[in-house]
């Protein structure tokens, strides 16, 4: 069966081999809940689709109008056993309960490295993501732009303390890098972003060096709060 979690999920459990993020439009903030609801009351009355599948996530924009989802799978492979047998009965029931929905896109991921720090208990309050794409597929550079991210955060004089954690995901497709960061408030956040320097990063040598990665060709930052989380009962 299938059962709801207020619980964050875990994201650097190792027994994730396939991480995916996925991105819809609803919107407005009233139809923001109502697929959220929806999406649990499909899920909840039918039983847990596959073994593979580890835990699904949904989270709500600030923005008002997306819905970001984040599924841990074991392996690709059972995913693409769910699309084959479990996942059209899902998406025509949600579609009819919420129509109009405007699925953005789904990328596949690999974790690649976290920043957490030991001891740290606190829930994260909203989960900040910033999406990287890069000109063209190199997963060479996906891996030593992220280490230079990770070196910038270590070193950085005026780190804000409402950052939580930082969870760098690489797309399979080598053209993207997601980082998954909790944070105790979006008010931590706005106020870091508020500081001297360009991001949360202050205006040094290593921040500069991020932000100016040959190859980089967009970048942005969403603000999410954790709306539902399903697991196998």
């Amino acid at each position: 069966m299938t059962r709801r979690t207020e619980t964050h999920p875990d994201l650097t459990d190792p027994h994730v081999g396939a991480p995916f993020f996925s991105h819809w439009r609803v919107g407005t903030p009233e139809r923001q809940e109502q697929a959220v609801e929806v999406i649990a009351r499909t899920w909840e009355r039918r039983p847990w689709p596959a073994a593979g599948l580890l835990g699904y996530h949904v989270y709500t924009g600030h923005d008002g109008e997306t819905l970001m989802h984040y599924s841990q799978w074991a392996a690709e492979q059972a995913y693409e056993s769910f699309v084959k047998t479990h996942r059209q009965e899902r998406v025509d029931e949600i579609d009819t309960l919420v129509p109009g929905i405007e699925r953005l896109r789904l990328d596949r991921y690999r974790h690649y490295r976290s920043r957490v720090h030991d001891g740290d208990t606190r829930v994260p309050g909203c989960v900040v993501v910033v999406d990287i794409e890069f000109e063209g597929p190199d997963p060479d550079r996906q891996r030593t732009w992220t280490d230079a991210v990770l070196e910038a955060l270590e070193s950085e004089p005026t780190a804000h303390p409402g950052g939580i954690s930082a969870h760098f995901h690489l797309s399979t497709d080598g053209r993207r890098v997601l980082n998954y960061a909790g944070w105790e408030s979006a008010q931590a956040h706005i106020d870091a972003l508020a500081g001297p320097g360009e991001g949360i990063g202050s205006a040094t040598g290593l921040w500069e060096r991020v932000h100016t990665w040959p190859g980089l060709k967009s970048g942005t930052v969403s603000r999410y709060d954790h709306a539902l989380g399903l697991l196998p009962h």
